[in-house]
């Protein structure tokens, strides 16, 4: 699991490379010290298989570019990736739930949340699976299946069948793509 953490690694840092080659000014030089995790980020670019007016929260792209930092929007609009283990939410160990970066719907409870080793927040079950759609992505060489917010449509990560029981499934998010709720913040009512 760990090369396939490095390969998917090494493939960010070749598609950042290629996606921002600028013909006008040469590249400069980068040390590894002065890299920044936004710097690194992949960014696919995948054919959406939902038309964006059949999820119940609507927003334009110009609205979501509004609302969201740079780098949620490469993330949840997008569909980008962040880099493993560097990421806000990997390492939280705090009672609440995780929602969506780009609309607020729940999504994930940090009691099922478990450390994959993959450097990504992973999470054995949704809070529901209607909270959930899943698209085929064929991107960078590789078949998975895609997981989105089915409120707005955001990328939030994958799914693969390696997870623990009882379900044998590990949803690998990015933290970018979602909000994290601490216990003691969550209203009686949700």
């Amino acid at each position: 699991m760990k090369y396939a953490v490095l390969i998917v690694a090494f493939t960010a840092i070749i598609a950042t490379a290629l996606l921002s080659v600028n013909t006008e000014e040469p590249p400069a030089t980068i040390h590894q010290h002065e890299i920044e995790e936004a710097d690194i980020e992949m960014v696919a670019t995948r054919q959406d298989t939902m038309p964006e007016e059949d999820y119940p929260f609507k927003k334009t792209e110009a609205e979501w570019k509004e609302i969201l930092t740079s780098k949620e929007y490469r993330i949840l609009r997008e569909r980008g990736t962040e880099l493993p283990y560097v990421n806000e939410y990997d390492d939280n160990k705090r009672e609440g739930i995780y929602v969506c970066g780009g609309c607020g719907q729940k999504l994930y409870s940090s009691e099922h949340k478990y450390d994959s080793g993959t450097g990504w927040p992973s999470f054995w079950k949704p809070l529901a699976d209607s909270l959930l759609g899943e698209r085929e992505d064929n991107s960078f060489f590789m078949t998975r299946i895609e997981i989105v917010c089915s409120n707005c449509g955001g990328h939030l990560g994958h799914v693969f069948d390696d997870g623990p029981q009882p379900t044998g499934l590990r949803y690998c998010m990015n933290s970018a793509a979602m909000d994290f709720i601490p216990k003691d913040e969550v209203s009686a009512d949700e």
